[in-house]
């Protein structure tokens, strides 16, 4: 499997770092090419949050718009938005790709795979929520960085490890996760 993971300017560098090691623990998974945003890079080291190195990342510059996630015959299977913006959101929704995140998301949308926003942003004004209907018109999947109490997390990262395992299962990613079991 070959995975896009674009990391935008929004707060919640964990989310990237956790969901980047689990995708390298998951099996399967080949090629993961990681696009940051320059307001990424700065939140990341605010938040004192770094990627983990693997021979399987691959780094691409936001504005290479020659590189292989802005084409389609690249075959990537998956794209994971986290933590997403509302702004690169909106360009994404508006058709306006100017940037390397912004076109392989518009990639993923035109050739019909699996894209997911993880949006860290609250609360949510009509325009965010229009510009989320309409990326879910187009086969998107909006996924909120909201985290989940039924696995009773004990720490920051198991907490926010509830909303990494959920955005790899709905990219298709086969990964250990928690199952509701149900009381």
């Amino acid at each position: 499997m070959k995975t896009i993971v674009a990391i935008t300017g929004a707060s919640g560098a964990i989310y990237a770092r956790l969901t980047l090691e689990r995708l390298l623990a998951a099996s399967g998974v080949e090629q993961i090419a990681v696009i940051c945003s320059d307001t990424a890079l700065r939140v990341m080291e605010y938040e004192g949050e770094s990627l983990p190195a693997d021979p399987r990342i691959v780094l691409y510059g936001n504005d290479d718009l020659f590189a292989p996630p802005a084409s389609g015959s690249a075959a990537f299977d998956n794209m994971i938005v986290v933590p997403s913006s509302v702004g690169t959101l909106g360009r994404v929704a508006s058709g306006s790709a100017h940037t390397l995140i912004e076109r392989a998301a518009d990639v993923m949308l035109k050739e019909r795979r699996r894209l997911v926003f993880v949006v860290r942003e609250t609360p949510l004004s009509l325009i965010h929520l229009r510009n989320m209907t309409a990326l879910t018109e187009a086969g998107a999947v909006i996924l909120p960085a909201s985290p989940s109490f039924y696995s009773r997390p004990d720490s920051i990262e198991s907490l926010c490890m509830t909303v990494v395992e959920r955005a790899l299962a709905v990219a298709g990613v086969s990964s250990p996760h928690y199952e509701w079991r149900g009381i």
